[in-house]
């Protein structure tokens, strides 16, 4: 089997979950990150660097012996399920995954929502709402969903997750500094999610993908 992820040259959480996924499992891919011509190209046409269009003329796309798909749910559960970090035969706990990888969609889409006025003054009252308000509401809700797993620090069951890296990846770049408005500490409140971040931060498979990948932890 021959795979293929497409996404751009950054650690976002959209790419970083399946990424981590597949190293994690010792899975071989080819992780193609576009950038500058055919960045240019693909923002054009929506064409990617093997001639074919993505479905959505969006990132990321995954390759699967020629065959491509895309959105980063489903690219997600697949490649979980090539490496045993999504379940092929439980249902009710696929499901349990899935609703915290659609918090992280719509958690991103408020982040979007965020920085897309341009007047400065109005995008400082928008990241405001968003640090003050909306981000702490969906960090209870996480909170609240990690508290009632009484198996271990991740979110479902004993075993780490697609899910458990979408969270930890997104709180990442949450936390990162780089948005205007949102301060480094803002997690500080939320004790399950900090003993979850930090647990997946020691794991080893993934301090090598850091280290290997961006030359440091990032």
């Amino acid at each position: 089997m021959k795979i293929t992820l497409y996404y751009f040259k950054i650690p976002f959480w959209r790419a970083e979950v399946t990424r981590l996924s597949l190293f994690i499992a010792n899975i071989p891919f080819d992780d193609h990150r576009i950038e500058g011509g055919e960045y240019e190209e693909f923002k054009k046409t929506g064409k990617l660097p093997n001639g074919k269009i993505a479905p959505f003329k969006q990132l990321p796309v995954l390759e699967v012996d020629g065959k491509i798909f895309a959105q980063t749910g489903a690219i997600a559960r697949y490649c979980g399920k090539l490496s045993g970090l999504y379940p092929k035969d439980d249902d009710y706990k696929s499901a349990l995954i899935d609703q915290i990888i659609e918090a992280a969609q719509d958690i991103n889409f408020l982040v979007t929502l965020s920085s897309r006025d341009k007047d400065p003054e109005k995008k400082k009252i928008a990241r405001d709402i968003l640090a003050n308000r909306h981000l702490p509401k969906w960090f209870q809700y996480l909170e609240n969903l990690n508290s009632q797993n009484d198996q271990s620090v991740y979110f479902v069951g004993k075993d780490l997750t697609i899910a458990d890296l979408a969270i930890w990846r997104l709180l990442g770049w949450l936390t990162s500094g780089l948005l205007d408005g949102v301060a480094t500490n803002i997690l500080e409140p939320y004790t399950n999610l900090t003993i979850l971040r930090n647990e997946i931060y020691s794991n080893p498979k993934v301090i090598k993908w850091m280290d290997q990948v961006y030359g440091k932890v990032i």
